[in-house]
């Protein structure tokens, strides 16, 4: 892959990217290829398309300033590895370099390790340099918009105050993989100097070379994994011009390199690496006698400052990823204790909500030649489920195809079974009713309904899952029972169906003078789920039109008839009922019971439990 590099006055002025296949703009104020420092680089400059051997550059025709290349003003022209083109005060570079590992580095002429207590006696050289470099570190951070960005300014960085670097880069070691941990692979590489592959344990995450320079980038795999174990910076120089040097891979432009290992959980195996060359800045011998003790030092302070940073970003991450699954209320809560004693699993009370999208598959066939637009509306309409349950406290268990799973109750420990069922049946009763404005709104979303199955009771809830694949959930009786009941909203036509443990909870409401929360809820008797052993009592939360519910009394005798197994009595009520002056019958569940109930003898019920025979 070809890379470009950027150089501007200064060495503070400069970058090193890749160039992907795709065509990208190069300019002042573009994305990725941004040249803030030349006034002279248009907005938009240049367009940019690399093919394996070769960079297509083309002016904008909007661009200020011409471009030059070979000394001639040109428009539109190839540029090969090694080659370069300047716009203004900036030179750019187009490089094939490679950067891997090498295990074949020559044993050195002399090793040294440099401990915090050592480095702290250490006396900056050229310390008022160094300061206008660090000073400099603010604005690099601030105009850092991703990672990527961040590892360029730091080794530029690294580059303006470490001035006998002649290569810096940022590397990260497979641990589990490194060449002292028994590797067979590297353990010969070890043996016999051969040539190592580039998908060697050592990875190089940035690099950069001072000046336009080309060839590539080898660090000593063996002196970055000696420098990650000892978590400390260890120095090592070489014969310079080895006469043996045809028998090794190793970069011989550099004759010294350290390693400062900078590993965090957000940078595991991560070290700067650090190489120059005695032949272009001072002889062995002031090496070893102490002369970059300050740059290891000041290399320290930038390489902490990155990887504190970069753990910075991961926890900005991680917290942004807490707010997929918590509200803020419960984030608030959790601030400042340890996620691992935070999300274990434990055992408590909840009340879970399985709430499903019906009536994709069906629009999903009518709306063939705009699917965008179906994902767009589909999207929305499943954002007002999530959206609500973590308003109103919950936690964002799972996703099954079109259903989404929320809980109350865990983490937090401050409310009671009662709060956390109020809390779950209010989040269904708004989401029914922000999902009715939708479909008021949107005549696709007219074509989806939604339904909602609600059940309280004891769980496992916490950080579950295998070796491969972990999620905050809930685990138990009564998440299989809250998905059941969600599935039969659709064959009784109800909207919010509640089990018998939601009841007594929400009637405690009641008995505390909770009038603001004063559920309108019917019984509708004792039914036995698909799956299930035990019938549960079921219940229904009506919203909007449903609280009106014409028939519900004469439903309830019915009801009572059937439980105490009398079974014509029921039929014939029901049956009274449908042929009222109505012509219809104003509740669905009442057609259902009178379904259930004119089913043959043999196979009918006589014990008051409706046993469902579809999920």
């Amino acid at each position: 892959m070809l890379e470009l590099i950027a150089q501007g006055p200064t060495l503070d002025f400069r970058w090193r990217r890749k160039l992907p296949g795709a065509t990208v703009e190069l300019g002042r104020s573009t994305q990725t290829y941004r040249v803030p420092w030349d006034n002279q680089v248009s907005r938009r400059h240049a367009t940019l398309t690399a093919t394996e051997h070769r960079l297509h550059v083309k002016s904008i025709a909007d661009a200020a300033n011409p471009i030059f290349f070979n000394g001639r003003e040109v428009e539109d022209f190839f540029v090969r590895p090694g080659e370069h083109f300047v716009i203004g005060n900036t030179s750019f570079m187009v490089a094939s370099d490679q950067a891997f590992g090498s295990l074949s580095a020559p044993d050195p002429i002399r090793q040294q390790t440099f401990s915090a207590d050592f480095l702290e006696q250490v006396q900056y050289r050229d310390a008022d340099r160094r300061i206008d470099v660090l000073n400099r570190l603010p604005e690099v951070i601030a105009e850092a918009n991703n990672s990527d960005e961040l590892l360029i300014g730091m080794v530029n960085t690294l580059m303006a105050g470490i001035s006998a670097a002649t290569t810096i880069g940022v590397v990260q070691l497979n641990q589990d993989l490194s060449p002292l941990a028994g590797n067979p692979r590297t353990e010969n590489a070890l043996q016999t100097n051969a040539q190592p592959n580039n998908a060697g344990q050592l990875k190089v995450i940035h690099w950069d070379r001072r000046g336009l320079t080309r060839g590539d980038f080898q660090p000593s795999e063996k002196l970055v994994t000696q420098a990650i174990e000892v978590t400390q910076t260890i120095l090592n120089v070489w014969q310079n011009g080895a006469s043996n040097a045809a028998n090794y891979t190793f970069d011989y432009e550099n004759d010294w390199a350290f390693a400062c290992p900078i590993q965090t959980e957000a940078t595991p195996g991560w070290a700067v690496y650090v190489a120059g060359s005695s032949r272009l800045n001072q002889t062995p011998e002031a090496i070893q006698e102490g002369e970059l003790e300050s740059d290891i030092k000041f290399c320290e302070l930038v390489g902490s400052t990155l990887k504190n940073l970069l753990r910075v970003q991961q926890l900005e991450r991680q917290q942004a990823s807490l707010r997929t699954f918590f509200s803020p209320v419960v984030i608030d809560a959790l601030r400042g204790r340890a996620p691992e004693t935070v999300l274990q699993p434990r055992q408590c009370e909840v009340s879970v909500l399985f709430c499903d999208l019906r009536g994709f598959s069906r629009t999903s066939e009518q709306m063939a030649d705009d699917l965008f637009g179906l994902l767009s509306r589909v999207s929305e309409s499943l954002g007002v489920t999530t959206r609500v349950i973590l308003d109103t406290g919950g936690v964002i268990g799972d996703f099954h195809g079109d259903a989404v799973m929320g809980f109350w109750g865990w983490p937090l420990e401050d409310k009671s079974p009662v709060q956390t069922a109020r809390s779950a049946v209010l989040a269904a009763i708004q989401i029914q009713s922000e999902f009715s404005q939708l479909a008021s709104q949107q005549p696709v979303a007219n074509e989806f309904t939604m339904g909602i199955g609600i059940a309280s009771g004891n769980a496992v809830a916490g950080k579950i899952g295998t070796l491969d694949q972990v999620k905050v959930t809930a685990f138990g009786p009564v998440v299989n029972l809250a998905a059941r009941l969600e599935g039969m909203t659709k064959q009784l036509k109800a909207s919010i169906l509640i089990d018998e443990n939601t009841k007594t909870l929400l009637d405690q409401l009641k008995e505390q003078g909770d009038s603001q929360t004063n559920f309108a809820h019917r019984r509708m008797g004792n039914f036995q789920p698909v799956g299930m052993a035990n019938p549960v009592q079921l219940h229904r939360i009506l919203t909007g039109g449903e609280q009106d519910v014409k028939y519900q009394a004469a439903y309830e005798a019915a009801l009572a008839l059937f439980e105490n197994g009398k079974i014509e009595p029921a039929i014939a009520k029901l049956t009274a009922i449908a042929k009222s002056p109505d012509g219809n019958v104003a509740d669905s569940v009442i057609q259902f019971l009178l379904e259930f109930l004119q089913q043959p003898r043999t196979t009918r019920t006589t014990d008051g439990i409706i046993r469902m025979r579809a999920k």
